[in-house]
């Protein structure tokens, strides 16, 4: 029986990095968390130990954080394709990048009412994501948000299910939807502006878990899919993942009150897990797109 080495990458995961632009009396900021990771004829420093081809992780960090300036981070897809582009075309003998890069968002401090030029507090709603792969196969971006928590108190429905011996749940037309979500999406050619796609591939897709009388999530991701790609025409693929974060009616008749659909208990775990993958008939192939490297995207 033989034993090789299967495949492999390395790289610095996590770089914490924070650009502001202060080339006016009102700065921006842009606060990302970027993992680089390289792909190559590396198996040398596997097996013996040769570092000759290896270009340090360090080395790595380096060059994200100079990239941060030099290119600067209108957009995380943007700033990530120029990095990933700089590693495979200008350093021997890497092969092939992986970036992963997530954004923190940041709203202005109002004062008086007036936005302040240089004071801002961390927004807290979804992280947005990118992962850009550049490799013999081609050039491919995948955005997408993650811990979007979205809820809505009725317009969901969940009946006429399998049932067996160890069926328990009652079946409902009118029950709490929430969800913790997932969404990622790949491109099939570079859209005009990668800002502006992102918040209408978002808003298409809240819209849609909104004012869908959904008889399952499972519906709901199908919706949500297919409106972000009819909104975007450069979208050939998006995969969702929805935890359905639960609510319970809790039982307050026992206290002669009456709870007609108003105070329930939110339970966490354990919970239902809907994925789904949306695409065009015509989508390229993703070649190595889906490959991860930390899982930050």
């Amino acid at each position: 029986m033989g034993i090789i080495l299967g495949g492999n990458q390395y790289g610095k995961a996590e770089n914490r990095i924070v650009r502001f632009v202060r080339d006016t009396p009102r700065h921006e900021i842009r606060d990302i968390n970027v993992t680089t990771a390289l792909r190559g004829p590396f198996e040398p420093a596997y097996l013996v130990g040769d570092q000759s081809n290896v270009l340090p992780t360090d080395t790595q960090k380096n060059t994200a954080y100079a990239y941060a300036k030099t290119e600067g981070v209108e957009s995380i897809e943007a700033y990530g394709l120029a990095l990933a582009r700089h590693f495979v075309r200008d350093v021997e003998p890497v092969e092939g990048a992986r970036i992963e890069i997530e954004q923190y968002d940041w709203d202005r401090v109002s004062v008086g009412g007036v936005e302040h030029d240089h004071t801002w507090v961390r927004k807290g709603q979804e992280v947005r994501t990118a992962a850009i792969t550049v490799d013999a196969t081609g050039e491919h971006v995948i955005g997408g948000f993650k811990d979007l928590v979205i809820l809505k108190s009725t317009g969901s429905e969940f009946a006429d299910f399998l049932v067996d011996e160890f069926t328990t749940l009652e079946p409902t037309h009118d029950r709490v939807m929430a969800t913790s979500l997932v969404a990622e999406w790949r491109f099939g050619a570079v859209p005009a502006d990668w800002n502006t796609a992102y918040d209408t591939i978002k808003q298409a897709m809240v819209e849609q878990f909104a004012i869908v009388q959904s008889l399952a999530l499972q519906q709901t991701l199908w919706h949500m899919g297919k409106a972000a790609i009819e909104a975007v025409p450069e979208l050939v693929e998006v995969r969702l993942k929805a935890p359905n974060k639960h609510h319970f009616l809790y039982d307050l008749e026992r206290f002669g009150i009456e709870n007609n659909g108003e105070v329930f208990h939110a339970d966490d775990r354990p919970y239902g897990l809907i994925e789904a993958t949306v695409t065009t008939d015509d989508a390229p192939p993703a070649g190595d797109a889906w490959l991860p490297s930390a899982g930050l995207a």
